[in-house]
């Protein structure tokens, strides 16, 4: 799936994927496809084109360093 934006929207591989367009949005089943092929799920965890998941965010925003 190529992104058909100008300028292209980020790849499912760079660090700020979820930057890249919904195309898709479900939020009844929690979840949107972004144009890159990224599904984000509203605990912004990732499931990328290839079957690698990636964790919840959420998970690390309130501890502190």
């Amino acid at each position: 799936m190529l992104c058909q934006h100008h300028p292209p929207c980020p790849s499912a591989d760079a660090p700020d994927r979820e930057a890249a367009c919904l195309v898709a949005f479900h939020p009844e089943q929690g979840w949107g496809l972004l144009c890159n092929g990224v599904v984000l799920f509203d605990d912004w965890g990732e499931l990328l084109p290839d079957g690698r998941s990636v964790p919840s965010h959420q998970q690390t925003l309130g501890r502190a360093a």
